[in-house]
């Protein structure tokens, strides 16, 4: 999912969301019998923009979401498809057509039946244009739903999906993809309740209308201030689940973080301050845990206005005189790894294509960074003067600072740090109207390459660089299509060598799963797509 990471709260924000989170307490404890409740607090960084699986965006929607609905597969901690709302399925031997068995026990969270035909009309609703949803190409491998999207079809009923029975539920695909089924884990093929839906509209997701069908339900939502769930008793397997509630706080700022978990308010952070690093593995290394994710944090270029615009050696200067080596061990220092790659290490069978001058030492890189730059119309009569964009982060304004010395040092660049609230520097970036240089994260909607691949495609509705290339666009269809793994990775390599040429972006490092986690929470193991539910989470006796 469009893994944008933010963080930091405005000083009045953490105030409310202190006094909303010393209310809940005192209410808790006035509760009968609180002292058996299994009650577990998750810091999610930024506020979420919205709990509609269609139109989320970030992976604070998806932690959320996942939490409260459930789709026809999971994936355990090993990245492994597991059944969920389908109890199993089969796949004809030519890859293109699945039947999935749904649970004969399935229901929302109100009591009311959950079908096949749920699944029918949330797939529709995803790929309809007038959702607006920024997803729907990861509905493209299923027959028609491309032409849909895009508006050659206006037959909903014309994609690939369909409910022969109430518990079954068909998929045509309109090539054999390797990766749907693990794809199908993904929050945006998540099933939603279509009487809310059509009842409320944009509302539909507010606590008293949303209806959901996971192991949890939305019973308070106090934006900027804290979300709670509570176990829902309709959950097929509400038997196993053994937390009554979760309470997500949103808190952007790392350091503030820190401190409610330390203060005892927190049991899991969703990261770590990077200025805290040396504290944390002093005083806390027993509860610092780190695991393998795929993603890649990255600068993203705005090709659509000067100066980056038709000038691929500016971009490619600014690219090699970054020293990826010391941001990760001097800037972060959590185990991140310097990426010279779009596509980051770990997908099974896939060789990430590099940058051809990945090896060379630094002052190798700044020579020919220099050179490039000259012919780029630049040097010290007339340097370049940009501006990096990050959403407000102690963590990204560190990074920024780095990056503007290097370059800075190296070429003479001018840099201006240009910070944001979370949901407006998402706008901003889109617009592309006022952006030259933003920061992003992309972390791995499904493992295979093309989730990395497909984002820069010029149809991608999160191609926010503005990158177009039809050559580009050609590569990454043929990949769509092919069935031979092998030679579709082969493809993919190429595509994925012509980013890194042409330079839209300019990857810093790839990402790790950095959290403070309490002794006593158990069964807290996300995989490297960054999927953890809350459902496989028990607490033990707080010490």
């Amino acid at each position: 999912m469009t893994r944008l990471f933010h963080r930091f709260l405005r000083p009045s924000w953490v105030l409310l969301g202190l006094l909303a989170w010393l209310q809940s307490s005192m209410a808790l404890a006035d509760a009968p019998n609180n002292q058996n409740l299994q009650i577990l607090r998750r810091g999610n960084g930024a506020e979420i923009d919205t709990l509609d699986p269609a139109r989320s965006e970030t992976i604070n929607d998806g932690h959320v979401q996942q939490d409260l609905f459930e789709g026809l597969v999971t994936l355990d901690p090993r990245d492994q498809v597991v059944p969920a709302a389908a109890q199993s399925w089969t796949i004809s031997p030519d890859g293109l057509h699945y039947v999935f068995t749904l649970r004969p026990d399935l229901r929302w969270s109100n009591g009311a039946r959950l079908t096949s035909e749920d699944f029918v009309y949330s797939f529709r609703r995803v790929v309809d244009p007038a959702t607006g949803s920024d997803y729907a190409f990861l509905y493209f491998p299923i027959r028609n739903a491309q032409n849909i999207a895009e508006g050659r079809i206006h037959d909903l009923a014309a994609l690939g999906v369909a409910a022969p029975t109430p518990n079954t539920l068909t998929i045509d695909l309109a090539a054999p993809t390797p990766y749907f089924l693990g794809l199908l884990a993904h929050a945006k093929f998540l099933p939603v309740y279509r009487p809310a839906v059509e009842r409320w509209g944009m509302a539909w997701t507010q606590p008293g209308h949303l209806v959901s069908n996971g192991a949890f339900t939305l019973t308070e939502w106090t934006p900027q201030s804290r979300m709670v769930l509570s176990r829902n008793p309709y959950f097929h397997d509400a038997a196993h689940v053994h937390l009554d509630r979760v309470i997500y706080l949103p808190i952007e700022n790392e350091d503030e973080e820190l401190k409610l978990y330390r203060a005892g308010e927190l049991d899991i952070t969703s990261t770590v301050p990077a200025g805290q690093m040396r504290f944390i593995h002093r005083y806390l290394q027993a509860e610092f845990h780190v695991f393998p994710m795929l993603g890649t944090y990255y600068y993203g270029l705005n090709l659509t206005r000067a100066p980056f615009k038709g000038n691929k050696k500016l971009r490619q200067a600014l690219s090699m005189v970054i020293d990826r080596e010391a941001l990760t061990s001097k800037v972060l220092r959590t185990g991140e790894i310097p990426a010279y790659s779009w596509v980051p290490d770990g997908i099974p069978g896939y060789a990430p294509a590099h940058v051809p001058w990945a090896t060379w030492p630094m002052a190798r890189r700044i020579a020919m960074a220099r050179q490039l730059y000259a012919e780029a119309g630049y040097g010290p009569g007339h340097p370049l003067h940009t501006s990096i964009l990050y959403n407000t982060s102690n963590n990204h304004r560190q990074i920024a600072i780095a990056v503007a010395a290097m370059w800075r040092d190296a070429l003479g660049v001018q840099t201006d740090l240009v910070n944001q609230e979370f949901k407006v520097y998402l706008e901003t970036r889109r617009q592309k109207h006022d952006t030259q240089i933003y920061r992003g994260g992309w972390i791995a909607d499904y493992a295979d390459a093309s989730s990395f691949t497909d984002l820069l495609r010029s149809t991608s509705g999160l191609n926010d660089f503005g990158y177009a290339n039809p050559l580009y666009d050609n590569l990454t269809a043929r990949a769509a299509t092919m069935a031979d793994v092998k030679a579709r990775n082969a493809l993919l390599a190429d595509a994925e060598a012509m980013i890194l040429d042409d330079t839209p972006l300019i990857p810093l490092y790839q990402y790790v799963l950095a959290h403070m986690v309490k002794p006593y929470v158990h069964g807290f193991h996300p995989n490297v797509l960054d999927y953890s539910y809350s459902k496989d989470i028990t607490l033990g006796p707080h010490q």
